[in-house]
């Protein structure tokens, strides 16, 4: 199995509405690490934002599962926005897990710019084409996984798009819960 995965960063302090609180980053590394297991994975494709794809990306280089991280702009700029930008100790992870993928050549830099909010969309799109070609390069099925709390925040949700655009690709989609 190719896990295709987007979902939740970790919770600002001031959020009104919990979607993944940073204390539910034990349970929820738990739950990716059955979803691993269970399906057999091969490889993981993701970004690494903190909360569900670095949470991902960990678990998933502790089982020695290839990982592949496609980030929309440069390595430092998404360090400051998606990482360090909440709650947890993620810089330290962000850069490690980073440092391993670009090593073995699986570590993809799109040339997007910051401001422009279409990037993270494009990027989930990314994250399943590559799935994509590497179920076809292993011989392996995709599968889409969304690590949320299963609410959409409306039109501009990245998560609840990438489900869509999953099933639109008629992939299998695998739903597991930040709360």
């Amino acid at each position: 199995m190719i896990f295709a995965l987007a979902g939740r960063r970790i919770d600002q302090v001031s959020a009104k509405t919990r979607a993944f609180p940073l204390e539910n980053v034990k349970m929820a590394r738990s739950r990716l690490r059955e979803a691993l297991e269970t399906y057999r994975t091969r490889a993981l494709v993701s970004s690494a934002a903190c909360g569900a794809d670095l949470c991902s990306l960990l678990e998933a280089g502790e089982m020695g599962i290839r990982r592949r991280v496609v980030i929309p702009f440069d390595r430092e700029m998404f360090r400051e926005t998606s990482v360090t930008d909440r709650p947890g100790d993620w810089g330290v992870a962000y850069d490690q897990v980073l440092d391993e993928v670009a090593a073995k050549g699986d570590l993809l830099v799109l040339d997007m710019r910051p401001d422009d909010i279409r990037c993270y969309l494009r990027t989930n799109e990314v994250i399943l084409e590559e799935a994509t070609t590497l179920s076809k390069d292993l011989g392996e099925q995709a599968t889409a996984v969304l690590l949320w709390n299963r609410i959409s925040r409306g039109e501009d949700d990245a998560t609840a798009r990438f489900g869509e655009s999953a099933k639109n690709r008629s992939l299998p989609v695998l739903e597991i819960s930040t709360l």
